[in-house]
């Protein structure tokens, strides 16, 4: 028997990636249209894959399937470029044509001049009613985004043609909600005394710090540890996401030989020398080329989700991801990619007054999580970029690649961070406030037992924690041997109440 020609036939930006022979960044969601059966679906590593019945199928043309991508697979700018490219002029303005008061058609006609920049040989729509750009119940959108009178669009999007993120309303993404995790950090802090309260930011500040580096193996010199402290004290004050800032931000934090006066303008990647001329490539950076426009558009999309009100997590997500993906800089990306987060929710009102979040201590207690969320956009971009390295290590990119960094969609990173942001204030905020209170409470007791220097003190607390609760003979010969066994025992029952260690 003949095999019909609807079985599992690709539809949406499947079928147009099959017509037009192109490749693209995986797309979340993939349409199916079968001839038999009825609708499924189908759940691997986060990706849908939707199958539905015949009655479904667009039709063969490209509007067709335009059509059918928007109301089904979503919006992705990155592949609706590639597509626009490949596509003529006169078959898209056909299809509005054949539609123009319709939400998609009106949507598909003002992406594909927003992102190819060429006007379509339309009549403007002189009437009707306004269609946002973005379901704003699906995606994170700015508010009061301005409005296309010759679409009857609203622009919501979250950035310019030159950057323009996309985050979708996932699951995880649902229970997200700025206010209620500003007041968790209220309720949190009020618990505490002010005094402590400073001195746990000065703590936070250093722990903070130490963490960024340590993430990339880096040990810094007390200069170059003071000067990232300074900067993180001035990111609740001042907005950093500007380039002479962001250049002077860099200058502060690498070694002085590897200062930047401007964008890098060598082609950087991350790879892993594993033997002579012989590298793993792990991610491949913009081509200097494309770095000036790309930069501009994330600093005029962090200034549109700034004016917009978009959720602070969302927003620190795409701008701080979309910084450390573009690289922009020899040296120092991923430290100030952490500092953009502090920046950002720090401005956008989400971190009370006189707090800050160690994210980067979260960051570096887990690892794999952290990774997951650089290689969900690094991993698939290797196989889209044609490159060449020379003997010396070098790289030429031989492709045009600039669409894949421009059209990010950070859905993944912004559940990572969401994640990394709730374990922060749920779990190391807690453990670092308790732990500095329980510290000054064992302090006060021991202190009550014998009157002896700060800096013992803090040796004494310190070798017991390492020690379950009690000072090794070893410790105690080498650094407390004028201590009496009955001072001793009462010291190590003071600190054993304070941390609530059991016997």
């Amino acid at each position: 028997m003949e095999k019909n020609i609807f079985e599992a036939r690709p539809a949406g930006y499947a079928y147009l990636l099959n017509m037009f022979g192109l490749e693209g960044m995986p797309h979340w969601h993939s349409s199916l249209v079968s001839s038999s059966g009825t609708h499924r679906s189908k759940v691997q590593d986060g990706a849908i894959e939707d199958i539905y019945p015949v009655r479904y199928w667009p039709g063969e043309k490209v509007g067709d399937h335009l059509e059918f991508a928007m109301k089904y697979d979503g919006v992705n700018l990155g592949l609706l470029a590639r597509i626009f490219e490949k596509t003529p002029q006169g078959k898209i303005a056909e299809y509005i044509k054949s539609k123009p008061t319709g939400k998609y058609a009106r949507r598909i006609w003002f992406f594909y001049e927003f992102l190819t920049g060429k006007q379509l040989p339309v009549d403007n729509i002189t009437s009707g009613n306004y269609v946002d750009a973005l379901e704003a119940k699906d995606y994170y959108t700015v508010l009061n985004g301005e409005k296309s009178q010759r679409h009857r669009i609203v622009n919501n999007l979250l950035g310019p043609k030159s950057f323009c993120p996309i985050v979708r309303r996932a699951k995880n993404l649902s229970k997200l909600d700025s206010s209620d995790l500003r007041k968790k950090c209220e309720d949190i802090i009020t618990a505490y005394p002010p005094r402590l309260l400073r001195r746990a930011l000065n703590y936070l500040y250093n722990k903070e710090t130490k963490s960024s580096f340590e993430i990339e193996h880096i040990k810094p010199n007390t200069s170059r540890t003071e000067k990232f402290i300074t900067s993180l004290e001035l990111a609740e004050k001042e907005d950093f996401c500007e380039k002479e800032r962001l250049i002077e931000l860099q200058n502060r934090i690498v070694d002085l030989r590897f200062k930047d006066t401007d964008y890098r303008e060598s082609q950087n990647y991350v790879g892993q020398t594993i033997a002579y001329q012989k590298e793993i490539i792990h991610f491949i950076c913009p081509k200097p080329d494309d770095l000036p426009s790309l930069m501009e558009g994330l600093i005029d999309s962090h200034k549109r989700m700034k004016a917009g009100s978009v959720s602070p997590v969302i927003h620190a997500a795409a701008i701080a991801f979309g910084f450390v993906f573009l690289h922009p800089f020899e040296d120092g990306n991923g430290r100030i990619h952490r500092f953009l987060i502090h920046n950002i929710l720090s401005l956008q009102g989400m971190v009370p007054r006189g707090l800050m979040f160690p994210v980067s201590a979260v960051m570096l207690k887990n690892p794999s999580d952290y990774d997951a969320s650089l290689e969900k956009f690094s991993r698939p971009l290797l196989q889209l970029v044609d490159y060449r390295l020379d003997e010396m290590g070098r790289m030429t990119v031989e492709n045009d690649t600039a669409c894949w960094y421009q059209y990010m969609d950070m859905t993944s990173q912004a559940e990572a961070l969401y994640e990394f942001v709730t374990k922060t204030i749920e779990e190391e905020l807690v453990e670092e406030l308790s732990f500095l209170a329980n510290y000054d409470n064992t302090k006060m007791a021991i202190q009550d037992i014998i009157d002896m220097p700060d800096r013992l003190i803090d040796l004494f607390i310190q070798f017991c924690l390492q020690n379950n609760g009690s000072l090794s003979v070893r410790k105690r010969s080498a650094h407390f041997d004028f201590l009496t066994d009955v001072e001793l025992k009462a010291m190590e029952q003071a600190l054993k109440y304070g941390y609530n260690r059991p016997d």
